[in-house]
């Protein structure tokens, strides 16, 4: 067997990847642990989603789920929302009121989850948590007025089962007593950041959605910063919160619950079993991310670099990934310079754009843990879900993955040549390209 590593990354190389005579390739994540093995003639299968009937939109395209801009009060009072000036310049209105909401174009919205996975009762139960005065004084200027009123009951109607309430005790509940439990949509610490189109521009069937790849990079980039800003704002908000995730589920077959552009920020109260391990791993073996980057270096796995980030294939993962990560000596995203955010941003729009909208996937954002000292890069990891987990994975925990990284590489260079010549992403280095450069990633001050 062939062992797929450099001698000086002996931590991770050995383990990492390795070629069994017949062409089988099995993964170690180096960060993780996580097993994967990749078997011969699998590579070649179809992985977009199974195409359904296609429908002509006709006017439909702007009310077709409730994240669509004609529909504001399908969902939450939204907490912020981008526009675009005359001159093209963004502007963050803040508590935008009910009657407001169709008098200007959003081109982002956070909104809050209308099913919180950690909703304020969660916080006010295990931390004691209380509603600050303001958010209170926000909530009752909102449903001041006739229709932000009708708004918030009809929202909490809706949550009426996940509330354990039934329609005959909201019909006994006093509306003043509904209106205190309203408080509850202005104070949560999940939310959602909704992109304004469903459908690309011009589209005419139902099947032409728009995708983080379909976006300008101008586009994808104020969609990254707007997020990475709601995320620090979370952590504002909710002081018993240990970490904010930030993820995106794209289609249905990864968790997505509309067909609409977004992300989700959820705020937790502790760091997750994998970012323990990510953090135990950094602990015992400092620079560990550098040793991730020079691996994908010595092995062929760069995808794209510009000057502040690098996207490389993925190694040790239960789906094809790959990971863009920062070079910048930042931590949080939302402390990086608007440069630093923009370059990671170019190179996942890029990634997102050669993956195409037809297959599903996960975007999963991983910075440090505010309350920590331990050094990460941010890093963005995207998966592209084209398999289902099963028996032999549950009870093995190998995970048969059906694309190794190099095979993923080579399909993502070639795709993103063509994108990058045609100007649909921003001018980066690709594949061979790539200067090689060996421990680039400056986090580890």
């Amino acid at each position: 067997m062939e062992h797929l590593g450099v001698p000086d990354v002996p931590d991770v190389a050995p383990a990492a990847l390795v070629r069994l005579p017949d062409g089988t390739i099995k993964q170690v994540s180096p960060l993780t642990g996580t097993v994967v093995w990749t078997v011969p003639g699998r590579a070649h299968r179809p992985f977009a989603a199974p195409a359904g009937e296609r429908n002509l939109l006709g006017r439909a395209r702007d009310r077709y789920c409730a994240f669509c801009p004609d529909r504001p009060l399908d969902v939450p009072p939204e907490k912020a929302r981008l526009v675009l000036g005359a001159d093209g310049a963004p502007t963050v209105l803040r508590d935008v009121p009910a009657e407001q909401l169709k008098g200007t174009v959003a081109e982002l919205r956070r909104i809050p989850n209308l099913f919180e996975i950690l909703a304020p009762g969660y916080w006010r139960a295990n931390h004691g948590y209380q509603v600050p005065a303001e958010l209170v004084a926000r909530a009752t200027a909102y449903t001041a007025t006739p229709q932000g009123r009708d708004h918030v009951l009809a929202i909490l109607r809706r949550r009426l089962p996940a509330d354990g309430l039934t329609e005959q005790e909201w019909a006994a509940t006093p509306e003043e007593t509904r209106l205190e439990r309203g408080v509850d949509l202005f104070a949560g610490t999940h939310d959602v950041v909704v992109a304004r189109r469903h459908f690309v521009d011009g589209a005419v069937y139902d099947d032409e959605l728009a995708g983080s790849g379909t976006l300008t990079p101008d586009e994808h980039h104020r969609y990254v910063a707007f997020t990475a800003q709601a995320a620090a704002e979370l952590y504002a908000a909710q002081p018993y919160a240990r970490y904010v995730a930030v993820f995106q589920n794209w289609l249905r077959p990864a968790g997505a619950s509309f067909d609409h552009l977004h992300k989700q920020l959820v705020a937790i109260d502790e760091h997750g079993p994998r970012g323990e391990q990510i953090l135990a791993r950094e602990r015992s073996r400092p620079g560990v991310f550098n040793l991730v980057v020079d691996h994908a270096v010595a092995n062929r796995l760069v995808v794209a670099e510009n000057e502040r980030a690098v996207a490389v294939a993925g190694v040790g993962h239960r789906y094809p990934s790959l990971e863009v990560y920062s070079t910048s000596d930042r931590h949080l995203p939302w402390e990086h310079t608007d440069d630093e955010v923009r370059a990671v941003s170019d190179l996942l729009h890029a990634l997102h754009a050669a993956t195409g909208t037809a297959v599903p996937t996960n975007e999963e954002w991983q910075h440090r843990p505010p309350d920590v000292d331990v050094p990460m890069p941010w890093h963005i990891v995207l998966k592209w879900r084209v398999s289902t987990l099963a028996g032999f994975e549950g009870g093995t925990k190998i995970n048969v993955n059906t694309l190794d990284p190099f095979t993923l590489r080579d399909r993502v260079v070639a795709a993103l040549v063509p994108l990058r010549d045609a100007g649909a992403v921003e001018p980066m280095r690709v594949g061979d390209e790539c200067t090689g450069r060996r421990g680039r990633l400056r986090y580890v001050r």
